[in-house]
C-alpha cells in the first residue's frame, strides 16, 4: 500500500503586493492505512496542505509523495489521473448538488468516469448502505440533516474508490449527536486499503488518529524560559511568512519591521525600540508571520511564549503592543 510523504514542503501565495506563506518547509511521513488529523486553528494551512495533497494546489517548492507517483511533479493528463482515480475529497461545506437525490449526488463521479449504468447503480447503492442511508436514498439534500448531508458527501467522495481521502473540517457543520456519527464513520475507512487525512480543530478527533500532524507549534501557550537573542546590524530575527511561537520584547537597540512586496522589495512598516514588543500577532492567532523583523542596531531581544507575554503584558499593556504593529 502507498506510504505518504511530505518532504520540505513550500506553499507561498501572493496577496496584493505582498507574499504569504501558510506552509513553510513541512515535513511528514504517513504510514498506508492511517487515519491522520492535521490539527490546527483557522489560518494555519490545513486546508492549503489538503489542497496541495489533492493535486488542486501547486507547491511553491519541496515534494509530495505517494506511493511511487510524485505528485508535486504531475502536469496535464496524469495530474487529472491522480485527481480521478487516487483522491477522493469531502469539503467542508458539503457541496452536494441541492436538485439530485442522495443517490444521483453519489453517483455524479461515477456519471462523470462513464462507467455502465448498472455498475453506478450497484456502486452508489452499496456506498449509501456503507454509510447507513440506504432508506434516504431518494431524498434531496434539504431534506436531510447535517450529518446526514455529510455522509452523502463522504459515500461520493469514495464511489470511485480513492486510495487516499482528503476531508476538510468533516465535523465544522454538526452538532454533537452528528458529529459522533460522522467520527465513527471516518475511523472505519481507515483501513489498510486507504488512507485518509482530516483538517480539523475539533480535539474531540485526536484520540481516533493514528498520527497527528499539528500544523502550530504545539508549545505555544506552554511556559518555557525566555530565550535571549543578541543581533548585529542587519541580521534578521524572523522572517514573512515563518511559522511562530514567539513575541518578542526589544531589551537594546532597534529592530526594523518589514513587509516584503512580491518583487522582492521591502515596505519599511515600524521600527521597535526598547521596551517594545514586536511578533505578537501571528503566535497568538496562530498565523504566520506576517512581515520580516531585522535588526536595525546591534540589539538584545528575548523571546517569551504567548502566555508568558500575557503575563507580563496583563490588560494595560495591550495598547502598548498594539501600537507596535509588529507581525
Amino acid at each position: 500500500m502507498p506510504e505518504l510523504i511530505i518532504d520540505d514542503l513550500v506553499v507561498e501565495f501572493r496577496s496584493g503586493e505582498y507574499a504569504v506563506r501558510p506552509i513553510d518547509h513541512l515535513n511528514a511521513t504517513v504510514a498506508p492505512g492511517s487515519l491522520v488529523l492535521l490539527l490546527g486553528p483557522s489560518g494555519c494551512g490545513k486546508t492549503t496542505l489538503l489542497s496541495a495533497l489533492g493535486g488542486i494546489l501547486t507547491a511553491t517548492s519541496g515534494s509530495i509523495r505517494y506511493g511511487d507517483v510524485e505528485v508535486t511533479a504531475l502536469s496535464g493528463a496524469r495530474l487529472s489521473e491522480y485527481r480521478r482515480s487516487t483522491v477522493g475529497i469531502v469539503f467542508q461545506a458539503f457541496n452536494l448538488v441541492p436538485s439530485l437525490s442522495a443517490l444521483d449526488n453519489v453517483m455524479v463521479p461515477l456519471r462523470i468516469a462513464r462507467r455502465p449504468a448498472p455498475e453506478r447503480r450497484r456502486r452508489t447503492d452499496e456506498l449509501l448502505a456503507m454509510v447507513g442511508l440506504s432508506d434516504r436514498s431518494h431524498h434531496k439534500p434539504s431534506s436531510l440533516s447535517g450529518g446526514q448531508q455529510q455522509r452523502v458527501a463522504i459515500a461520493r467522495a469514495l464511489a470511485l474508490e480513492p486510495s487516499l481521502l482528503l476531508a476538510d473540517e468533516p465535523t465544522a457543520h454538526l452538532d454533537f449527536v452528528q458529529v459522533e456519527e460522522v467520527l465513527k464513520l471516518i475511523r472505519a475507512l481507515a483501513t489498510a486499503g486507504r488512507t485518509v487525512v482530516v483538517s480539523t480543530h475539533d480535539e474531540r478527533m485526536v484520540p481516533l488518529a493514528d498520527q497527528v500532524i499539528e500544523m502550530v507549534p504545539k508549545f505555544r501557550d506552554d511556559h518555557r524560559e525566555p530565550v535571549t537573542v543578541s543581533l548585529s546590524a542587519g541580521e534578521t530575527l524572523f522572517h514573512q511568512g515563518q511559522s511562530s511561537d514567539l513575541v518578542y520584547l526589544v531589551e537594546s537597540g532597534e529592530i526594523e519591521i518589514l513587509r516584503i512586496m512580491v518583487d522582492g522589495q521591502e515596505d519599511l512598516v515600524a521600527t521597535i525600540g526598547p521596551g517594545r514588543y514586536l511578533g505578537e500577532i501571528g503566535p497568538m492567532l496562530g498565523l504566520p508571520r506576517s512581515a520580516t523583523a531585522r535588526a536595525a542596531t546591534d540589539a538584545m531581544v528575548v523571546g517569551l511564549t504567548v502566555r508568558d507575554f500575557r503575563d507580563r503584558v496583563g490588560p494595560d499593556g495591550a495598547h502598548d503592543w498594539a501600537r507596535a504593529g509588529s507581525p
